[in-house]
């Protein structure tokens, strides 16, 4: 059976000027060394051209923009398009990050719609899922994923899935500090599997990567990393510093 890819994305939110963004890609080309770990740096749009000029000859270093819009083109002032993102090379873009649903009213319906475009134009979505901490107090984070799961993603074919990247982030341990546990982000992600599974089929499941996001540092990547589900990291503060990134990488095996 094929194995499942290792992936550990930077999000940098927003942050880096722009001779900053290309220090730190910079950086990040320098430190890393080759290894089976996919590395994703998804940066502001300012950065995605020159990023990609400083990491295209870096096998294992892809480049990811953090939104689109769903609509081609048109009359959306300050939005950008998957194509405009495809013509700067880029190859994953981030949909559903619990920041853009909640300061931006982002809901599943509009989420379902821009995987449909980021596959549409052959590149692949890392789609975001996760509770708040009064959900997971009420015992509903399980029904909660399973929801925004079945709202943005089952819609799609088998083909389409296999496309996909799951990252899940409680979002109570997003730049809080505060970590899922192992145990708690190995049960969270066993069931995400375990719905792909009922949906899909188990080979599906098996091949489908889930990330972990929340507060993923290089004190407790390793441990995360260790989880049989876990098969990376959507890495947001510790990101922008290579060598914390990079250390995180490292952090497989």
């Amino acid at each position: 059976m094929n194995k499942r890819q290792l992936i550990v994305a930077g999000n940098w939110k927003m942050n880096k000027l722009y001779e900053e963004g290309r220090d730190l890609a910079k950086d990040i080309v320098e430190q890393l060394q080759p290894t089976g770990v996919l590395v994703v740096l998804a940066t502001p749009f300012i950065h995605l051209n020159s990023v990609r000029n400083i990491i295209k000859d870096i096998s294992n270093l892809k480049l990811a923009a953090q939104n689109c819009h769903e609509a081609e083109n048109g009359a959306y002032t300050g939005e950008v398009s998957v194509g405009m993102l495809k013509s700067v090379g880029v190859e994953f873009v981030i949909i559903g990050h619990s920041e853009r649903r909640e300061y931006f009213g982002e809901t599943d319906a509009q989420l379902a719609l821009k995987v449909d475009a980021v596959l549409s134009k052959g590149l692949q979505p890392i789609f975001c899922c996760g509770e708040k901490l009064d959900v997971r107090e009420a015992g509903q984070h399980k029904q909660l994923v399973a929801s925004q799961l079945s709202n943005a993603l089952f819609h799609l074919s088998e083909e389409a899935f296999r496309r996909v990247v799951i990252a899940y982030e409680p979002v109570w341990a997003i730049g809080t500090g505060q970590t899922a546990s192992p145990a708690q982000a190995q049960e969270m992600h066993a069931h995400i599997r375990q719905l792909i599974a009922q949906h899909y089929n188990e080979e599906i499941a098996n091949l489908t990567t889930i990330q972990y996001g929340g507060s993923v540092n290089p004190g407790n990547a390793k441990e995360l990393f260790a989880q049989p589900d876990v098969d990376g990291g959507l890495v947001g503060g510790a990101s922008l510093k290579a060598s914390d990134f990079v250390a995180i990488v490292n952090s497989f095996g």
